[in-house]
C-alpha cells in the first residue's frame, strides 16, 4: 500500500491527504454499514435499523459525490451560470485530482455492497490496498471489493508464481506497444487535425477523426493490457475492461465490450436505481439515455461530453427499437453502422469546441474535396515523392497524396483489431517463455525508438 501511495503522490503530494481522508472515512461508514443490520432483532427493530443504514448510504454516497463534483464540476458549474445569467463570477480553475472519478466510484461500490451485506471483515490496510493499487488506481478498471480484496488477504499471494510473472510481462509487453509505438503515433496525426484552426479536406478530415478513433482505442486497450500485467506480477488478476468493442455488431455489443466496469457500474448504479426496464418502454428509453448523458458528463465537464454521451444514449435507444422489430440484419452492414457512429461520436469526444467537432464534420462530408488536385501536404515535404509519387498519382486524387502515408496505417490498425486480442492470446495455447521473451524485447525496441512522441494516457484526464 506504501508503495501505490508514493505512486500515487509522485504527480502532486498536496492531494495525497484528499485520497488518504476518502478511503478512512470510506472504511468507516462501509463497516458500520455491513454491521447496521441484523436479522435477530424484532421486526420494529430490524425496520428502525434498515432506515438507519439507508440515512448512513445515503450520507456516504453524497459525500463522495460532492467531493468529486467539487474537484471536477464548480468550473463547468460557475461557467454556464456566467453565461445563462450574464454575471461575472472568477472561475477558481481547480485543478483535478489524478483518478478521483475512479476512486471515487470504486469506493461508492464498496458503500453498497456494505449496505447489501456483501463484504466481509477486512482490515484499512488491506481496503486501503484495494482502492489504491496502482495498477487500476490511475484509470480503472473500476473494482468491487469481491474482485480484489479476497487475493490480498490469502497467503498463496505472497508466493511467487512464475506462469503469472511471464502472463504478466507478456501482456504488459503488449499493452505497452499498443500505447507507445501505436496510439502515440495516430496521436501525432489526430492532433494535428483537431487542434488546427484550418479547414480540413475530405481525406484530411476522415484522416482526422480516424486516427484518433484508433489512438483511443489503442491508448485505452494498452493501459487495460498493462494494468493486468503489472498486477499479475503480484499475482493478482483484475478483471477485463476491454473485450475487442471494434468487434462489436451493435452499439450494444460495444458498451458490453469498451469500459466494461464502467459499464457495469453506470447499469448496475444508475440504470437500474432509475427502474431500469421496469417500468414501460418509454421510461426505459428515458433511462438509457439519461444514463449515458450523464456517464457522458463523467468523462468530462463539458458539454462536449454531454454531447456524446446523448449521442450513445439515443443510439441504444434506437437499437432496442429497432430490436422489438424482429428484423435482422446482416452481420457485415451492422458492425460497419457501429464502427461509423461511434467514429463519429469520437470528433465530440475529442474536439475542445463545437467548432472544431463542427470543422472535422464539414471536412468528412467535402466530397468536392476528395477531387482537388492539390494535397493538403506539399510534395516536396514527402520523402519517398519523385516516381513513386509520380505512379501513385495516376491512380489516386492528388488530394489523398498527402495523407497516404496516415491511411496506410489505418489499413493496418483495422487488420490487427480483426485478430484475437490479448487476452485471448494469453488464455490461448502458446509456448509462454519464448513468445514473452520475444514480446518484452520487441516492446522494449520499438518504444526506445518511438519514446520522443510518447504521451500520457487519454483517460488519466477523467
Amino acid at each position: 500500500m506504501s508503495i501505490s501511495l508514493i505512486f500515487y503522490a509522485y504527480w502532486n503530494i498536496y492531494y495525497l491527504p484528499l485520497i488518504a481522508g476518502s478511503i478512512f472515512i470510506n472504511f468507516a461508514i462501509g463497516t458500520k454499514l455491513s454491521k447496521a443490520q441484523s436479522h435477530e432483532t424484532s421486526e420494529h427493530s430490524y425496520a428502525q435499523q434498515q432506515k438507519r443504514a439507508k440515512t448512513l448510504l445515503a450520507i456516504g454516497i453524497t459525500a463522495n459525490l460532492l467531493l468529486l463534483g467539487y474537484f471536477k464540476y464548480t468550473d463547468f458549474l460557475i461557467e454556464n451560470i456566467n453565461w445563462v445569467f450574464s454575471t461575472d463570477y472568477a472561475q477558481p480553475h481547480i485543478l483535478l485530482p489524478l483518478a478521483i472519478s475512479f476512486f471515487t466510484f470504486t469506493q461508492i461500490v464498496y458503500l453498497v455492497d456494505s449496505y447489501r451485506r456483501e463484504t466481509a471483515e477486512y482490515n484499512l490496510l488491506n481496503y486501503s490496498l484495494f482502492v489504491t493499487f496502482f495498477p487500476h488506481l490511475i484509470a480503472g478498471p473500476i473494482v468491487h471489493h469481491r474482485q480484489i480484496m479476497p487475493q490480498f488477504s490469502s497467503r498463496w499471494t505472497l508466493l511467487p508464481r512464475y506462469t503469472n510473472i511471464l502472463k504478466g510481462l507478456f501482456i504488459f509487453a503488449i499493452g505497452l506497444f499498443k500505447k507507445v509505438v501505436i496510439a502515440d503515433s495516430f496521436a501525432v496525426w489526430a492532433t494535428a487535425g483537431f487542434d488546427s484552426s484550418q479547414s480540413l479536406g475530405f481525406f484530411d478530415a476522415w484522416a482526422t477523426s480516424l486516427s484518433y478513433t484508433f489512438q483511443l482505442y489503442f491508448d485505452f486497450s494498452g493501459y487495460c493490457d498493462m494494468a493486468i500485467g503489472a498486477s499479475l506480477l503480484f499475482n493478482i488478476w483484475l478483471p477485463i475492461n476491454f473485450n475487442s468493442p471494434y468487434k462489436a455488431l451493435n452499439i450494444q455489443d460495444f458498451w458490453r465490450r469498451w469500459h466494461i466496469t464502467l459499464s457495469n457500474f453506470l447499469r448496475d448504479y444508475l440504470y437500474i436505481p432509475l427502474g431500469g426496464n421496469r417500468s414501460g418502454e418509454a421510461r426505459t428509453y428515458f433511462n438509457l439515455f439519461a444514463t449515458f448523458v450523464l456517464g457522458g458528463l463523467w468523462h468530462g465537464a463539458t458539454w462536449m461530453f454531454v454531447i456524446w454521451g446523448a449521442m450513445h444514449g439515443a443510439a441504444l435507444v434506437t437499437h432496442r427499437l429497432w430490436t422489438r422489430l424482429r428484423y435482422q440484419m446482416p452481420a457485415a452492414l451492422g458492425w460497419l453502422l457501429t464502427f461509423m457512429f461511434v467514429n463519429a461520436s469520437w470528433v465530440f469526444f475529442r474536439a475542445k469546441t463545437m467548432d472544431d467537432a463542427v470543422r472535422v464534420f464539414s471536412g468528412m462530408v467535402d466530397y468536392r474535396s476528395a477531387a482537388a488536385q492539390t494535397a493538403s501536404i506539399q510534395t516536396s515535404d514527402l520523402a519517398w515523392s519523385g516516381r513513386l509519387f509520380d505512379s501513385a498519382l495516376s491512380i489516386v486524387p492528388a488530394s489523398l497524396i498527402g495523407t497516404l502515408p496516415i491511411y496506410l496505417c489505418i489499413f493496418a490498425a483495422f487488420i490487427i483489431i480483426a485478430q484475437k486480442n490479448s487476452i485471448e492470446m494469453l488464455n490461448g495455447k502458446m509456448h509462454l517463455m519464448k513468445l514473452t521473451y520475444g514480446a518484452v524485447t520487441f516492446a522494449i525496441a520499438m518504444c526506445v525508438m518511438f519514446s520522443a512522441t510518447s504521451s500520457v494516457f487519454l483517460y488519466f484526464n477523467f
